[in-house]
C-alpha cells in the first residue's frame, strides 16, 4: 500500500510560490498590500499543493476564528439537529460558522470540551448541555445556554422553550381522549425536572394519580426502554405515557411491543421535542414540538447582540411549546 502523502505546510506553499511564509499569511488574510503577480504565484502554489490552511493558526495569528462553539449532550440524541440548522442560519450573515462538540464523547479521558474551544478563540460558546463543575468559562467569551438546565451560568444569556407547560399540554391531551392511567418516564437535568413537575401538575389537576420512573443518566432510548419495563411492570394498568423526549419514547415502545401491547391500541406514547425522526412514516410519534430550529435563530441573536455589546444585560427567550398529533395516540382501550 502506498505511504499516505504528507499534508502540505504553509513553508512547501512559500518555497513553491517563491516567497515568505509571511507573505503567504498576507495572501490568506485577504491583505491588498500583496502584488498581483506575487498574489497569483501564491494561489498558484496552494491549487497545486492542495494545502489547507490551519484555523487554529489563523485564529492565532489574527485573533480571531469567526467561530461559535457548541456543545452538546449526546450526539445519539438528535434533538439538537434543527437547533444547529437555526442556530447557522441566524449566524451565516455575520460569517461565522458552528463547531460541535459532544460532552459524552471524551468522557473518559476527563476532556472538557471548552477547553479545546477556547484554545482556538471561538466567538462565542453555545451550552446545549447541562453545565458540570469541570467546565472552565472564559470572561473573554460571551455564553449562552439553549435549553434549560438545572445549573445556572453567570451572565450567561438564556433561549428556551417552556418545557413545564409542554408537559401540562400532553397530559391534558391524554386526559381528553380519556386516559386516567397515566405513566411518565423522565432522565435527568434541568429540562426534564421541568416536564417532570408539569406532568406532575396536570396530574394533580385531573385528580389521577402519579406513575414516574426515572434515571439521573442520559435520556437515552435505551434508558426509556429500560423505564417502560419497569413502569408497565409495577403499573400494568397504565393506559399512557409520557416520555422525557423522543428517544425515551422510542424505548417505550419497544418495551410496549414486549410486553404484548400495541401502539396506540393498548398504550398511547408522547415523545417530547419533535426531533428529525418522529415524524417519518415508521414512527409517527405525537410529540411536544419544543420549536427547536427557531430556538437556534433566537440563539444566534442572543450570540450576535453579545458580541456587539459585550457589556449589556444576560436576556431570557422562553418560548411556548405546541403539540403535534400524530399517530402514536388514541383513546383508551380498557378503563
Amino acid at each position: 500500500m502506498a505511504a499516505a502523502r504528507r499534508r502540505a505546510t504553509i513553508y512547501d506553499v512559500a518555497q513553491a510560490a517563491g516567497v515568505s511564509k509571511s507573505l503567504v499569511s498576507l495572501v490568506l488574510r485577504g491583505s491588498p498590500s500583496v502584488s498581483e503577480a506575487r498574489r497569483a504565484a501564491v494561489l498558484a502554489a496552494i491549487k497545486e499543493l492542495d494545502y489547507r490552511p490551519s484555523q487554529a493558526a489563523t485564529a492565532l495569528a489574527g485573533g480571531t476564528s469567526q467561530t461559535v462553539g457548541v456543545v452538546i449532550d449526546d450526539y445519539t440524541n438528535v434533538w439538537f439537529v434543527e437547533l444547529l440548522r437555526g442556530l447557522q442560519e441566524g449566524l451565516a450573515s455575520a460569517g461565522l460558522r458552528i463547531a460541535v462538540s459532544d460532552r459524552a464523547l471524551n468522557a473518559h479521558v476527563g476532556s472538557d470540551p471548552l477547553d479545546g474551544f477556547l484554545s482556538t478563540r471561538v466567538e462565542a460558546l453555545v451550552l446545549a448541555t447541562e453545565p458540570t463543575p469541570a467546565m472552565r468559562f472564559s470572561a473573554q467569551v460571551p455564553v449562552i445556554v439553549a435549553g434549560n438546565r438545572a445549573t445556572q451560568v453567570r451572565g450567561a444569556d438564556i433561549s428556551s422553550s417552556d418545557d413545564r407547560l409542554g408537559a401540562r399540554q400532553a397530559i391534558e391531551y391524554l386526559v381528553s381522549l380519556g386516559h386516567r392511567n397515566i405513566g411518565h418516564i423522565a432522565g435527568g437535568g434541568g429540562a426534564s425536572m421541568l416536564r417532570l413537575a408539569g406532568y406532575q401538575e396536570a396530574m394533580k389537576a385531573a385528580g389521577l394519580e402519579e406513575r414516574i420512573v426515572s434515571v439521573s443518566e442520559l435520556t437515552t432510548e435505551d434508558t426509556g426502554y429500560q423505564c417502560a419495563r419497569q413502569l408497565l411492570g409495577e403499573a400494568p394498568e397504565t393506559t399512557a405515557i409520557l416520555a422525557g423526549n423522543d428517544s425515551m419514547a422510542m424505548g417505550a415502545m419497544a418495551a410496549a411491543r414486549e410486553a404484548g401491547l400495541s401502539t396506540p391500541g393498548d398504550l398511547s406514547i408522547i415523545g417530547y421535542d419533535n426531533s428529525p425522526f418522529s415524524g417519518t412514516h415508521l414512527l409517527r410519534l405525537t410529540t411536544v414540538d419544543s420549536r427547536n430550529h427557531e430556538l437556534g435563530l433566537h440563539v444566534a441573536q442572543q450570540v450576535l447582540s453579545r458580541l456587539a455589546n459585550p457589556e449589556r444585560e444576560a436576556q431570557r427567550v422562553l418560548m411556548e411549546p405546541s403539540l403535534i398529533e400524530r399517530g402514536t395516540c388514541a383513546a383508551p382501550r380498557r378503563p
